[in-house]
């Protein structure tokens, strides 16, 4: 397996492949989704600063992906911007020819595992659960999204308190969304955000507050594991 790591302005990334030529192929795949993104919001700027669900002047699959997402969750689109952005990635290995690909922007995670399981750790900053475990993610082989959003951790606006909120569905986008959506929202003693979510579209959610957890749905199993800080694809391990 071959692990890359990958940086463009914002996008900090780690990409997972069986060969060269997959990465390559994410490689464009970010380079093309981020070029769409940013030309589009150089004629729209206000897709970029809405806390508020947005619909755009743009029939683009990136554009829209971001911003179904967030009209679905009830946030701005910019909040599925780094699960798009992996997706569009995923997508250009899938049509290299992968079967196996991981790209990790920044917490936020697009996949497909076709070949064989995945173990996706779980930090939650200074939570005594932070490192400890983790998602072990079984073969299949449609593209998945498994996307985290913290109050606690990391440079991205949060409205929450959550230390961590990790979010499963076959969307990358909406993973990503809905991850924004549910950490701004939940509380030890208020998980009524879970009545909003779709479980059509949303497989699961995990949620980590201190040292008190909280599921929804369907997770993956979570498995003892020892998660390597450095591996965390974030811009404070540069």
């Amino acid at each position: 397996m071959i692990r890359e790591r990958f940086f463009f302005r914002e996008t900090i990334a780690t990409i997972l492949a069986d060969e060269a030529a997959h990465i390559a192929a994410a490689k464009r795949g970010i380079l093309c989704a981020r070029q769409v993104l940013e030309k589009y919001i150089a004629r729209d700027p206000f897709f970029l600063t809405t806390f508020d669900p947005y619909v755009p002047d743009s029939d683009d699959p990136v554009i829209r992906r971001m911003a179904d997402a967030g009209q679905k969750a009830s946030v701005g689109p910019m909040a599925a911007v780094a699960g798009t952005i992996a997706w569009a990635g995923i997508d250009a290995m899938v049509e290299e020819g992968a079967e196996f690909g991981v790209i990790d922007n920044g917490g936020d995670i697009a996949l497909i595992n076709a070949s064989r399981p995945v173990r996706v750790g779980i930090h939650a900053g200074t939570s005594p659960l932070s490192n400890r475990f983790a998602f072990f993610i079984p073969p299949k082989k449609e593209i998945s999204g498994i996307c985290t959003s913290s109050a606690t951790v990391g440079p991205s606006i949060s409205f929450g308190v959550a230390d961590s909120v990790t979010v499963f569905s076959k969307n990358p986008a909406l993973a990503d969304a809905w991850a924004t959506a549910v950490c701004n929202r939940i509380r030890t003693d208020d998980t009524s955000v879970f009545s909003d979510l779709d479980p059509e579209k949303i497989t699961g959610v995990f949620a980590v507050l201190g040292d008190y957890t909280e599921r929804w749905g369907d997770i993956p199993p979570i498995v003892p594991a020892v998660v390597d800080e450095h591996l965390i694809s974030a811009g404070d391990r540069l």
